[in-house]
């Protein structure tokens, strides 16, 4: 999986400026020192940049002036932009590469790809205000379509979400959903949609502890959280019951769970052979919190995460975890969104990716066996 080189996020962005006509009647572009300063990055980079805006025929440089956005430009970038808009895109691995592979496909196919305001420190996720002027710029930019992953974990999501998508279809811009719906599981918009297969990929992560021995388990995930993850719940609740299980009332357990005063409530009061974490990060946090109360992972307590990010073979004890596809999800997103410009009445389509089981020690798979 790829990430988007630092001299093409500085060139879309730019190039989205200019569709939107940002730069005025001079149509001047800030200087080289001032690009330096704005995107946070070295000035060979802002320089390839401009070239590559150069070779497009979007910009010009003019000795002793600067450079400006050619009369054509604006007319020519028009359509050709889509936009990626993901809350999570700071802070959550999985966006930052769909998000890299979208940019690719999109250029291959004369696009350019809008991913937010360089303004913001990448660390940085957004929040709802931000959301609703990055599609103020969208619309200003005349984007033909929008891939979007919905806010989660905000009472006030839904509501800000539904507000965002019908915002863009006013404007005649198509939306193609990223991982996620607007709606609670198993409820669906009518809105394209694509996505790892959480059902089936909850029932996977439990299975797989149920055919390890264990008997008692446990759901980790925070309060809000997104549609994926009640299908996740759902598909580990459908493994339990095929093997005779029934799940108790407090299966499924909300919280940080950074605090192991927490971590002993939640999760230690009773005897528990594994918890199923609704993410990586999660599962991460729960391990510390853990091994702070004295429980070893995965001798007293196996656990189990969701994407496969890149510290999960890094953390004390690597974490058997869900791979989420990202490459494909990109790849079936963009086909999805160029169906979509190109027949707005096509019936809203739900493609759901398979998921794959990535096991390492934290499941106990590799524990030696008693007897």
């Amino acid at each position: 999986m790829t990430l988007e080189p630092k001299h093409e996020r500085v060139s879309r962005e730019l190039t989205a400026e200019i569709a939107a006509g940002k730069f005025g009647p001079s149509g001047r572009l800030p200087s080289e020192a001032q690009l330096v300063g704005r995107f946070g990055v070295s000035r060979p980079t802002i320089a390839r940049a401009m070239r590559d805006l150069q070779d497009q025929g979007l910009v010009e440089r003019r000795v002793g002036a600067g450079s400006f956005v050619r009369p054509q430009a604006v007319t020519a970038t028009a359509g050709h932009q889509l936009g990626f808009l993901v809350p999570g895109l700071g802070t959550t691995e999985i966006f930052e590469a769909i998000g890299g592979e979208l940019a690719g496909l999109a250029r291959g196919r004369g696009y350019g790809l809008i991913w937010g305001a360089g303004r913001r420190s990448s660390s940085e996720d957004l929040g709802f205000r931000d959301a609703d002027e990055l599609c103020d710029q969208f619309v200003r930019s005349r984007a033909a379509g929008v891939f979007f992953a919905p806010f989660e974990n905000a009472s006030e999501g839904a509501s800000a979400n539904r507000d965002l998508v019908e915002k863009l279809r006013r404007e005649g811009v198509a939306v193609v959903l990223i991982d996620r719906d607007l709606v609670p599981f198993p409820m669906r918009e009518g809105l394209d949609l694509v996505g790892l297969d959480n059902f089936a990929a909850g029932f996977m992560a439990a299975d797989h502890l149920l055919k390890l021995g264990c008997r008692s388990l446990a759901f980790a995930r925070r309060r809000f959280s997104a549609p994926t993850v009640d299908a996740r719940i759902a598909g580990a609740r459908e493994a339990m019951l095929s093997r005779g299980l029934s799940t108790p009332v407090d299966f499924v357990r909300e919280g940080e769970f950074d605090d192991p005063e927490q971590v002993r409530d939640s999760f230690l009061r009773d005897p528990l052979d594994a918890i199923i974490c609704a993410n990586d990060r999660m599962a991460a946090v729960l391990m510390r919190s853990l091994q702070r109360c004295g429980r070893r992972v995965p001798q007293d307590v196996r656990l189990v995460g969701f994407d496969d990010v890149r510290y999960a073979t890094l953390l004390s004890v690597p974490l058997t975890t869900i791979h989420q596809p990202c490459r494909e999800i990109a790849a079936v997103a963009f086909r999805t969104m160029l169906d979509r410009i190109a027949d707005p009445q096509l019936p809203a389509r739900t493609i759901r990716l398979t998921p794959r089981l990535v096991v390492r020690e934290s499941c106990g798979a590799y524990l030696p066996r008693s007897g």
